[in-house]
Order: C-alpha cells, then sequence, then structure tokens
C-alpha cells in the first residue's frame, strides 16, 4: 500500500482472515511518539542530578539521529548498558517519582494519527499493547496514560526495591519482542496470525513478521524497502526530516540570491 494509506480497521476482534482473537502491537520510540522517549527520561534523570549536562546534550544529539535514521544495535546497546550504570543501586520510588517530568515532554510527541489507529483497534474488539525495547516502567506508564490495554518492555533485576543495575529476563529487541509478544499471546489465548504490529525500524522486523497484518510507521530506509517489496501498508508523518530538508533548501536560496545581489554589485561598479 502507498506510503500514507492504511487499511480502514473494520473487522471484529478475529482479525481480517476469520482467524482467532486478535490484539495490536505498537512500538513506542518514532512509531507512537515522535523521536526517543529515552531520550526525556534522561532529561528528567539530569534534573534529578542523575547524569551530567554532557551526558544529556550526547543524548539530545542521539534523539535527533534516531528521529532522522531510525535505531541501530550497536546505539541501542550502548544505550541499554549506560542505563544499567545508572540506575545501579537506585531506588525503585526515586526513579518512579520521575514519571512527572518524563509525561511531560514525551506525550506532546505522541502522534494522534497512531491514537486513531490504536482505539480503532479497541473499538473492533482488539486490546492494544505497547512493545519497547525502553524499560517495562516506562511502557506501562505509557499504556495507562493513553488507556491502552498493556506493555511489555525491557525489565530490570530488582532487590529489597533497590535496582542492581542487571537484567530481569530478555532484553525487549529484535527477537526478545517476539518472546515476549508470544507468551501474552499464549498467556491471553491470542493468535498472532491475527494480530497487528506496528513499527518504524528494521530491527523490528521479527516483530512484524510474527504477526499477520504488519504495518510499518516512518520506516527507516531497510523497513521501506522490505515493505515495498511484501505489499505491507506504511503510515509517514514524521515531520523533521521534511522540516530540515526545507530549511536547508530555503537558506540554498537565500545564499544563492545573496551572491546574486553581489555579483550584480561588482558587475555595476566595473
Amino acid at each position: 500500500m502507498q506510503d500514507g494509506a492504511h487499511t480502514p480497521i473494520t473487522e471484529g476482534p478475529e482479525g481480517r482472515d476469520g482467524h482467532g482473537p486478535a490484539a495490536a502491537f505498537f512500538d513506542l520510540d518514532r512509531t507512537l511518539m515522535a523521536g526517543s522517549s529515552g531520550f526525556h527520561w534522561a532529561r528528567a534523570a539530569r534534573y534529578a542530578g542523575l547524569i551530567t549536562r554532557r551526558r544529556l546534550a550526547a543524548d539530545g544529539w542521539a534523539n535527533i539521529r534516531f528521529r532522522l535514521q531510525g535505531s541501530t544495535d550497536a546505539g541501542t546497546d550502548k544505550v541499554r548498558e549506560r542505563v544499567g550504570q545508572v540506575i545501579q543501586g537506585r531506588r525503585v520510588r526515586d526513579l518512579e517519582r520521575l514519571a512527572p517530568k518524563v509525561l511531560a515532554g514525551v506525550l506532546p510527541r505522541v502522534y494522534p494519527q497512531m491514537l486513531e489507529v490504536a482505539y480503532a483497534h479497541q473499538d473492533s474488539g482488539r486490546p492494544v499493547y505497547i512493545v519497547t525495547a525502553g524499560s517495562q516502567e516506562m511502557a506501562s506508564l505509557m499504556a495507562h496514560v493513553l488507556g491502552f490495554d498493556g506493555a511489555l518492555g525491557s525489565r530490570s533485576e530488582i532487590v529489597d526495591g533497590v535496582y542492581t543495575g542487571r537484567p530481569d529476563g530478555p532484553f525487549n529487541y529484535r527477537e526478545g519482542k517476539v518472546f515476549h509478544m508470544r507468551r501474552l499471546a499464549e498467556d491471553q489465548g491470542l493468535d498472532l496470525a491475527a494480530c497487528f504490529a506496528y513499527s518504524d525500524s528494521e530491527s523490528d522486523l521479527p516483530m512484524l513478521e510474527a504477526v499477520g497484518h504488519p504495518v510499518a510507521v516512518n520506516p527507516d530506509a531497510v523497513l521501506a524497502r522490505h515493505a515495498r517489496e511484501h505489499g505491507w501498508d506504511v503510515m509517514r508523518f514524521e515531520q523533521l526530516g521534511r522540516r530540515l530538508k526545507a530549511g536547508a533548501a530555503i537558506a540554498l536560496a537565500a545564499l544563492v540570491g545573496t551572491a546574486g545581489v553581489a555579483t550584480r554589485r561588482v558587475t555595476g561598479r566595473r
């Protein structure tokens, strides 16, 4: 299907092909929202004195690259390792108190178009879930605030109310997302062949291919090509890249215009 289009959601909970009960799974960053939710967590962590100003600046630049290009395995691994170091020895309660500032940054960046899609699924009888490599705490918080039915995120080990900095179970990334989706499907009696999944990244190809109805949202180059080759639905509304291109074009036009004026002045004097 062409970019920007999406098949209307009118079927019941059994999905388009008459399979068993279905659900809809939504990646968070660059899919449900513009940019990275992790950056807004970092801003809140900086306010609380958990990270340095320099680290926040680096995270801000990484967020811009992420919005333009999508995620990479290496970048995701680095973020995971760094977050583990930051939360090690911190009380769960203290990090929970970052939630108001995190939400203040994230909620204005949620795509209204994606909420409409999610709520249409719910109105058709399908539960909707956030599936993210981010923390289970962030995922559950977003699901609650947005009115979703649940969330699957990466869990960190907690001992006596304190984070150890170690993971608790498989990392919810690439095949890890499929692992958690299948567990949920078994628990809820869902048929993944009837389910929908939405994501922006090539790293989520396992997640998208695990369901019967994959949808590419603001896809990176690899996912866009894969979606085109396989006839998947594609939705696009990320504006940052277009704005930067438009800004560059305006700047170039202004530069050319200025050069032209200068040339005419020099020629006139001659």
